[in-house]
């Protein structure tokens, strides 16, 4: 047990001592808060443009229909098109809306005219006024007040409301938890692809130097195999941890400098619920007691504890299977062979997500969630909809099992494989050496 202790601790130290190690530990929670912090500063910035519009309404139906947006400003003009196109585009750097005289009834053609790609929010903006005008003319023409259709208009706010053992009903929230079902399948799925293949490259290259020789002089196999899993293990849990810390810590800084602290966030948001609801609107859907009730109906100690369990649990059994195939062959070019059929449970967890959302209690989903080798991925989409503690506890214990059954097999593969060298490796070669007696 000093044994794999010391090579534990020889990995351990050794990797996080890396400049890459270093690099990407700060690296990364920059990269993740740049995600969510910059896709509002770009909005802001490709907004900050100022666009006019010339708008030639041949129609006359669109008259002062088109009113003026943040950086968007509207004015008509009334001349041929092509003088109007030359003054707008050329001489102005303007825009220009056409909307031609039509031999139907509603025109509902137009051609927007510019010098560079215009926008999503200009088109969509002008093809919404341009429908909502031309259905309220029908409306008008077949003896329907428009008015009386927009008041008939509701919008449904359907609340779920899962009832759990004891009768306790906690509210939660569909999308939330599709969400967070797929961050945290994903991110072990990331996970264990990322460390596993750490361990099957530093088998390699020891294999490869003859360091292995040397080694195992002084530790068994199976040792050094367990030492190297368990190590890098501990350097993937110190990295991702320092991730999520630093992440925070980033975002803190950001929200507390550029809005002003959480009482600047609560007011802007405040002010946007204001300004898009009516008085009964923002009584009934309170944003912050909405977010409230969402956050209470999502049992985070479940979560966290299941993503640990989950993340050690499926990295460990992938990364014995890796140390496996990093001791058996002698150059990157053979492992793809083995690599693969190793992968297909994995992948084909991140594959089978959509329909595990869809329907996380049907008996495909709760046999993935039992298999061990699709179970850190498909348990981890599953429990945020609520799984039963028995099937969480099976899952787990197959987990272990699996785990323990794959050390097993592939410390055999890789107490024969360590040391051979030149050899062309098959599987029925790897079949041959898992039944070897030691």
């Amino acid at each position: 047990m000093n044994k794999i202790f010391l090579i534990i601790q020889r990995e351990y130290l050794s990797r996080v001592k890396k400049k890459s190690f270093i690099i990407m530990t700060f690296l990364g929670p920059i990269l993740m808060a740049a995600m969510i912090i910059l896709p509002s500063f770009l909005a802001d910035w490709s907004e900050a443009t100022h666009k006019n519009v010339a708008v030639l309404d041949e129609t006359g139906w669109y008259y002062e229909k088109f009113k003026d947006q943040e950086n968007i400003s509207f004015y008509h003009v009334h001349n041929d098109l092509e003088t109007d196109k030359e003054k707008a585009l050329y001489e102005k750097g303007h825009i220009l809306l056409y909307i031609p005289k039509t031999e139907l009834n509603i025109p509902v053609y137009a051609e927007l005219f510019s010098t560079k790609q215009p926008g999503l929010n200009l088109t969509s903006y002008i093809k919404n006024v341009m429908k909502s005008e031309a259905e309220n003319k029908k409306l008008v023409a077949s003896g329907i007040d428009p008015n009386v259709i927009k008041s008939s208009k509701v919008k449904i706010n359907l609340s779920t409301i899962r009832v759990e053992e004891g009768g306790i009903e906690k509210k939660s929230n569909t999308e939330v938890e599709v969400g967070l079902a797929i961050f945290a399948g994903i991110m072990i799925y990331f996970f264990i692809f990322m460390f596993g293949a750490q361990v099957l490259k530093g088998v390699m290259e020891e294999k490869q130097n003859r360091i292995v020789e040397v080694i195992l002089a002084s530790v068994k196999p199976f040792q050094l195999m367990m030492g190297k899993i368990v190590g890098i293990a501990l350097v993937g849990l110190t990295q991702f941890l320092l991730w999520i810390l630093l992440t925070g810590v980033i975002l803190g800084i950001f929200q507390s400098g550029i809005f002003g602290g959480d009482s600047g966030m609560m007011d802007m948001l405040s002010q946007n619920q204001i300004t898009s609801s009516t008085p009964t609107e923002i009584t009934a859907g309170d944003p912050f007691m909405m977010v409230s009730e969402i956050i209470s109906g999502i049992n985070f100690k479940v979560m966290i504890f299941s993503f640990l369990f989950y993340f050690l649990g499926g990295y460990l059994l992938f990364a014995s299977l890796f140390a496996a195939i990093g001791g058996a062959v002698d150059h990157d070019a053979d492992t793809q062979q083995f690599m693969f059929p190793v992968s297909i449970p994995l992948i084909f967890s991140v594959a089978m997500s959509g329909l595990i959302i869809n329907q996380p209690d049907s008996s495909l989903s709760v046999f993935l969630s039992m298999f061990p080798l699709t179970s850190p991925v498909i348990m981890m989409i599953r429990i945020p909809f609520g799984v039963p503690i028995w099937q969480i506890a099976t899952s787990m214990s197959l987990l272990i099992a699996g785990f323990v059954i794959s050390t097993w097999m592939a410390g055999k593969i890789y107490r024969t494989g360590i040391l051979m060298y030149g050899q062309k490796v098959n599987y029925a070669i790897m079949w041959k050496w898992l039944r070897y007696r030691h």
